[in-house]
């Protein structure tokens, strides 16, 4: 990668921070500082710069230049709830898996689908799917609960609801939870809560930033090493974007990649 690609990355850094947190735009001077400096450096950056620009992708979740496949951003069991309700009134019809007719495991199918997890087609697979959880008092919004001796699956929905294709000439509905434990053949969570997600995210984003700061073949980067200092597992609470802005004024400060 050159450091003329490096320069498409500072331009993607300052449109996400944009996007992140309100920033407003990044001035063109500011562009132009970040450009001129890169080009002033663009005989000694080398190899440097692709790993660069790849310890920058993965801070910002996207993509690098040593990779091809993007990725998506984590799905919350509140996504779960939040599309199954989607196809509330939707008709139960046996079999169904589109918004025209749907049954229980055709709904959990369904919702999985949208939001870009494949889980199998029938309850028996569905029971599998995931992780355990122990209880009913430990379940969480999105989790799958079947139920009826394995005959039946239902979404929980959160505060005691469930969603769920109860049977012919019925629709998907919310409707208060009937079950306890002795009902219950296994609880399933598919997707991590939000809380979860985000904490994910945030230590997979100060991983990245931590690589940076090893990298010794552009100058500017020494001044990196105190953003990551404190970036362990007990700093959850710096912002993503947070981090980015303090990255890019890092580098604009610096005076060159």
């Amino acid at each position: 990668m050159s450091v003329t690609d490096a320069i498409g990355r500072i331009a993607q850094i300052q449109a996400t921070l944009v996007q992140l947190d309100g920033v407003g735009k990044t001035t063109a001077t500011s562009s132009a500082s970040v450009s001129a400096s890169v080009s002033a450096s663009s005989g000694t950056a080398g190899t440097s710069a692709t790993d660069f620009a790849d310890a920058l992708a993965g801070a910002l979740g996207t993509t690098g230049a040593s990779d091809a496949t993007a990725g998506g951003g984590a799905v919350t069991g509140a996504d779960v709830v939040a599309d199954a309700k989607k196809y509330l009134g939707v008709p139960y019809v046996f079999g169904g898996t589109s918004a025209s007719g749907l049954d229980c495991s055709g709904l959990v199918q369904r919702v999985f689908k949208d939001l870009g997890i494949d889980v199998p087609r029938l309850v028996s697979g569905q029971s599998t799917v995931g992780t355990e959880v122990p209880s009913l008092a430990q379940a969480q919004p999105g989790d799958l609960i079947v139920t009826n001796g394995g005959e039946h699956i239902v979404i929980y929905a959160g505060n005691g609801k469930v969603i769920h294709a109860p049977s012919e000439g019925r629709n998907v509905s919310l409707v208060d939870n009937w079950m306890d434990d002795s009902d219950i053949v296994t609880i399933r969570r598919v997707v991590p809560q939000a809380s979860a997600a985000s904490a994910s995210a945030a230590s997979s984003s100060v991983s990245a930033l931590s690589g940076l700061s090893s990298l010794g073949g552009l100058s500017g980067l020494s001044s990196l090493s105190g953003l990551t200092s404190s970036g362990s597992a007990g700093s959850a609470g710096s912002s993503q974007a947070a981090m980015l802005q303090a990255l890019f004024a890092s580098l604009v400060k610096g005076g060159s990649l």
